[in-house]
């Protein structure tokens, strides 16, 4: 028979939801995981093949794989509350934006093997982009094990550890621009005719679909533009407004703040 694999979880907020809702369908893996707060955890429970833990000791202790799922301020707590039951088997695997892998490490164990990654809450949809890099101690065979885990959710990156405050800032934070895009869309829409609900449809779709021809690999956004936009045509009209209210630079500067953010939270 097959080994299971025993993943842990600390802390069930949004994240951790997604991703047990997609692990949770993996065979030969067994979940345990811990929440402060008692209600949120039996809810979780409730819902998947969760096992509750009485602490993030016994979750360590019950574990193979633990994914860290707490806040930023609250991961050195979690982390010495930990060490002790510890080992050199175990796989840290932190969804914590800006905080790194070293400090990790100092607070859990020099030798304690960690992955930091940043999923997105497309994972609720199997629709998950996550960026994942790699500390000091783990392996080649870690960052597959951590691949295959988040490909249940998704598409994945493997990237290294000095670019993950630009994809916390691109895909960690991208969705909510996304949100923001498509409602103001949907809010044109609106304005020349269609109901909230036609406006949200044909705007939501047509950013699959784009986002789809993209990630097709066989033409880059800006040919695929062109192709269409035909001269003196109600694209090119729509995209004049664009380039005339710079948006372009806009959307380059949010993403910018938001990687200045990711690495402020680890000062």
């Amino acid at each position: 028979m097959k080994n299971h694999l025993r993943l842990g979880f600390i802390g069930t907020g949004r994240i951790a939801r997604a991703l047990i809702a997609g692990l949770s369908q993996r065979e030969h893996t067994v979940i345990t995981g811990f929440d402060k707060d008692p209600a949120a955890l039996a809810s979780i429970a409730a819902d998947y093949p969760l096992q509750p833990c009485l602490s993030v000791e016994e979750v360590a202790m019950k574990s193979q794989v633990i994914i860290l799922a707490v806040k930023p301020y609250q991961m050195e707590e979690v982390l010495g509350a930990i060490s002790a039951s510890l080992t050199t088997s175990h796989l840290l695997i932190s969804v914590a934006a800006g905080i790194s892998s070293e400090f990790i490490r100092k607070n859990a164990g020099e030798n304690i093997k960690v992955i930091r990654v940043m999923p997105n809450t497309p994972a609720f949809v199997g629709e998950g982009m996550t960026a994942l890099c790699r500390g000091k101690m783990a392996s080649d065979e870690d960052i597959i094990l951590a691949s295959d885990l988040f490909r249940s959710i998704g598409r994945i990156a493997i990237l290294d550890e000095v670019q993950m405050d630009a994809a916390t800032a691109l895909s960690g934070s991208g969705p909510a621009y996304m949100f923001h895009i498509l409602d103001s869309l949907a809010e044109g829409g609106v304005q020349c005719g269609l109901s909230r609900e036609e406006a949200l449809l044909l705007g939501a779709q047509t950013m699959i679909g784009a986002a789809t021809m993209v990630l097709s690999g066989r033409k880059g956004p800006e040919e695929l533009k062109r192709e269409v936009t035909t001269p003196g045509g109600t694209t090119e009209a729509g995209l004049k407004v664009m380039e005339e209210k710079n948006i372009r630079p806009i959307l380059v500067a949010t993403v910018a703040a938001a990687a200045a953010r990711s690495r402020e939270l680890m000062k």
